[in-house]
């Protein structure tokens, strides 16, 4: 038996690496066209996301009125179609392995579903069984508890039964408040102490290699055929 029947996983730094290499980059092209002149570091900008979440980044520390949150968004999806971040080496096989023993695999995230769709199809074969990503509305992204407890309700699944998976501080808020676990991806934070700190003790679980992770959920456990 699975130890957590639906794993709850983030996308972006937690299953592929985009942030150095896709949404910075990006993020700094906007920043110079919404604001020029304005320039922000890749540390600036994690510790943003993970302080406020992204939207509210943009809002407070640059002033982003919500047609250019909107306009941001957009320009993104279109960036995204042509920058594919590769995965963590060993996600894909915790990935993998959760839904060979017959377990669920759902993403809650910041990236969107179209991206989310791809990066499975492209470096898993597989898809996620759900994913609640920005396509949502802000009010039902994460932090809001409204995708574990659909999850909940559509698996008939205890808070218990699932595991959320994420590195930054707005999945321990909606997991802390659905009373659902949370293990934070430390292999995505080396290079932040600080968060790294933080998240190791807020979390009920920190693993430092995604085959660390896949230890704990499935050692002792025999592959379905």
């Amino acid at each position: 038996m699975l130890k957590f029947p639906c794993l709850v996983l983030d996308h972006d730094d937690t299953v592929v690496q985009s942030e150095a290499t896709v949404n910075y980059p990006f993020f700094c092209q906007i920043l110079d066209s919404f604001r020029p002149g304005t320039k922000i570091t890749l540390r600036e900008y994690t510790d943003g996301c993970y302080r406020l979440g992204f939207a509210d980044m943009c809002r407070q520390w640059y002033g982003f009125t919500e047609q250019e949150i909107e306009d941001e968004y957009h320009g993104w999806q279109r960036y995204i179609r042509t920058h594919i971040p590769d995965p963590f080496p060993g996600i894909g096989d915790v990935i993998r392995r959760q839904k060979a023993l017959g377990g669920i695999v759902c993403v809650v995230s910041h990236s969107c579903n179209e991206n989310i769709s791809r990066d499975y199809r492209t470096h898993f074969g597989i898809l996620p069984d759900d994913i609640y990503g920005w396509d949502l509305p802000e009010k039902l992204r994460k932090p809001s508890t409204w995708p574990l407890e659909q999850i909940m309700v559509k698996y008939s699944l205890a808070p218990n039964q699932l595991l959320v998976v994420d590195d930054m501080k707005p999945a321990w808020v909606m997991a802390s408040k659905a009373s659902v676990p949370i293990a934070f991806a430390a292999w995505s934070r080396k290079n932040f102490p600080e968060i790294t700190a933080e998240m190791t003790r807020l979390c009920d679980y920190s693993f430092q290699t995604p085959e660390e992770l896949g230890r704990f959920l499935f050692d002792g456990l025999t592959t379905m055929v």
